[in-house]
């Protein structure tokens, strides 16, 4: 096995495509090409977490959070940075990071917090925009059933709880074909019209090169006329943080001490009690500010999140309770649930989860 079956496995899981723009996802030190000992899984990249890969024989990192984050002019081992970055490359080592990526999976970060606490009827807060395609391609009428079925089957035209979803128009297709021409229909030099079906789809951004693949390898067409178009329409599943409901409602205090404790969070800084039970929360693993008005938009009793500051508290405005467990305390949980898709993957080989602690932040 090689580096790049690894990242097969964990596109799955969450496609890099799907980071956000500012994010540094992906391999960043190795080769795909190299052969796998081991794998070690950790929130972060620090010394001491190539130490225990070292003494683990795992020759791949797989981090939530990148150490490159922003570009390295240098390496002279002047920082942390540079100092892990430097370990790893000279103990052939590599480094892969997920961030936002799994930031914004159905089955990532917010789920497995979502899990934890004991949420259902979860949903995406903050749904992606921009991530559904849709293609629109012409084939010959005896030709289309054979061309639907193939799209269908490399994963187009699933919507929602739906799947094998098209749109089809009957018409006639015109084409003349030059001297260097090879028509599969009609004589190169003269104008041929075909019935034809103009076949509509949707499909996932990250699936597109197969898609395409696809249509090219099905069609009998040496020239395929296609359109894609990028929809504006929601994807429910792919976006940031999660929103869910408790079976049975919460007293303010219980349901803080609940997630202190689901949680393990040495403390949490919490807006003003409101004097209403808890029943549908809004969850954004990290720093998640920003969700804050999507949180009360969607009604929610209480939004956990980290990384608030000052003034942020002051957006609860007695509408819903804000609550920061702390960065680490958030994301803590991912290691444990890419170690569990990779062993399911791959549970003839060894995916180690780190005992490296690497939350930075101490308490009195």
């Amino acid at each position: 096995m090689i580096i790049q079956d690894v990242i097969n496995y964990l596109e799955e899981l969450s496609p890099l495509t799907y980071a956000e723009d500012f994010d540094n996802v992906g391999l960043l030190v190795g080769y795909k090409s190299t052969k796998i000992t081991g794998i070690l899984v950790t929130l972060d990249t620090l010394e001491t977490v190539v130490d225990e890969a070292i003494e683990n024989n795992c020759n791949l990192i797989v981090s939530f959070h990148p150490i490159i984050f922003k570009g390295l002019k240098k390496l002279t081992g002047e920082n942390y940075v540079e100092r892990v970055v430097i370990k790893a490359i000279k103990n052939n080592i590599a480094i892969f990071a997920i961030h936002t990526a799994l930031d914004n999976a159905l089955q990532g970060v917010n789920d497995m917090i979502c899990k934890k606490i004991g949420l259902i009827n979860t949903r995406i807060l903050i749904p992606q925009t921009g991530t559904i395609k849709k293609l629109t391609t012409y084939a010959p009428k005896d030709e289309a059933d054979k061309i639907r079925e193939a799209l269908f089957n490399a994963g187009a035209g699933s919507i929602g709880n739906y799947k094998e979803c098209s749109f089809n128009i009957k018409g006639i297709g015109t084409y003349n074909g030059n001297i260097n021409s090879n028509p599969s229909r009609g004589k190169k030099g003269s104008l041929h019209f075909e019935p034809e079906i103009q076949i509509s789809v949707i499909y996932a951004k990250h699936l597109e090169v197969k898609i395409l693949q696809t249509l090219f390898k099905t069609h009998s067409y040496d020239e395929v006329a296609y359109e894609i178009t990028t929809l504006e329409n929601k994807n429910q599943h792919i976006g940031m943080g999660m929103i869910g409901e408790f079976e049975t409602p919460m007293e303010e205090a219980s349901f803080l001490n609940h997630i202190k404790s689901k949680m393990k969070a040495k403390c949490i800084r919490h807006s003003a009690l409101l004097g209403k039970p808890i029943q549908k929360v809004a969850v954004l693993g990290g720093s998640g500010s920003f969700a804050i008005n999507e949180a009360k938009a969607a009604k929610a009793d209480a939004f956990i999140t980290a990384d608030l500051k000052y003034h942020d508290f002051f957006r609860a405005e007695n509408s819903i309770i804000l609550a920061d467990i702390g960065h680490y305390e958030s994301e803590q949980y991912t290691k444990n649930g890419l170690v569990a898709f990779l062993t399911k993957e791959m549970p003839n080989f060894a995916v180690v989860l780190s005992k490296t602690p690497t939350n930075p932040v101490k308490y009195l």
